[in-house]
């Protein structure tokens, strides 16, 4: 085991996981900085006795952020929200960027690795886009030599996209097409962003620089929610709903303690969210992006009718799943 230490922002959620457990395995020394240590402590047993550490943090505190960072030879912030409960994008995406930024270069660390969005974009309509465009310009400021990273869409086993729309067609017979379903996305696989994350803290050349992570093929909106009722053999009314009218529902949606839609997501929808054509990428890190179709049959079996007997059942009756 490697005697660099790595400070974590994020480390608990959904890229964190899989991102400790790339850390680990190049042999790197954790510590895992969030509001909730106890519920972070899963990620123990993804590295060996003594490499994973934790320590109670809001990055909204400058002076809890610095306390974090002591130490560290490298940082690293995947930090941020979808929606707005409890905490603001501006506390978790700016402020919060900043003051990780700030500390990081106060620590002495020799890298941060800082994930934003593709959708990051300071003239855009949405709060999530301008302060996620935010945070990374108050971390060039404070640590020109970064490494930003922005990827589309992330998918795997607890993403909140392929799942949360399988979950829908459980019980939904109709589901929306926001926009119409004409938005694009890239996904891009949540162990190729991870693998991203530690090039780039070994990576000289990739100091300094911005890269968009994608995967290797675009769909649009209405393609991808397809290819789930393919994949989860469900049938399922797919049905325009303009922009004006997800606008309306998702003011009362977004209501929820966990919004299936908010009225910030709707601004985001307007705007495809894919690599640009001139963008470093994962192939500039020396990573092949995975397909999702390669990926998405591992864990969405469990939203089938017969879960992972499906198929099987199907070849035996030879009647097609609800």
């Amino acid at each position: 085991m490697s005697t660099n230490l790595v400070t974590i922002f994020g480390g608990s959620g959904f890229l964190g996981r899989h991102t400790v457990r790339a850390l680990a395995r190049a042999g790197w020394r954790i510590r895992v900085a969030t509001r909730n240590p106890g519920r972070g402590f899963f990620l123990r047993p993804l590295g060996t006795v003594g490499q994973i550490d934790f320590v109670k943090c809001d990055v909204a505190d400058a002076d809890s952020v610095a306390t974090a960072v002591k130490g560290s030879n490298a940082v690293i912030n995947l930090t941020g929200i979808l929606f707005q409960k409890g905490q603001t994008f501006e506390d978790v995406q700016a402020e919060g960027a900043a003051n990780i930024a700030r500390a990081a270069a106060d620590a002495g660390a020799t890298v941060l690795v800082h994930v934003s969005a593709i959708g990051a974009d300071a003239q855009s309509e949405s709060e999530y886009a301008t302060t996620k465009a935010q945070g990374e310009q108050a971390v060039r400021e404070s640590f020109p030599q970064a490494v930003i990273l922005r990827p589309s869409i992330i998918f795997g086993p607890e993403d909140g996209f392929f799942n949360k729309f399988a979950a829908m067609a459980r019980y939904l017979p109709v589901l929306p097409l926001v926009g119409g379903g004409h938005t694009r996305f890239q996904p891009v696989f949540v162990g190729d962003v991870a693998a991203a994350i530690v090039k780039a803290l070994s990576s000289e050349e990739a100091r300094g620089r911005t890269f968009e992570l994608g995967g290797p093929s675009i769909y649009s909106f209405k393609e991808l929610l397809q290819l789930i009722l393919r994949e989860t053999g469900r049938k399922r009314i797919l049905a325009p709903l303009p922009f004006g009218i997800a606008t309306v529902q998702a003011a009362f949606l977004q209501i929820l303690p966990n919004p299936i839609l908010t009225m910030d997501q709707v601004k985001l929808l307007k705007k495809d969210n894919v690599v640009a054509p001139t963008a470093a990428g994962l192939a500039d890190l020396g990573i092949t992006p995975t397909s999702v179709e390669a990926v998405i049959p591992s864990y969405l079996w469990r939203f089938r009718a017969k879960g992972e007997y499906a198929a099987d059942v199907q070849n035996i009756t030879g009647l097609s799943q609800p």
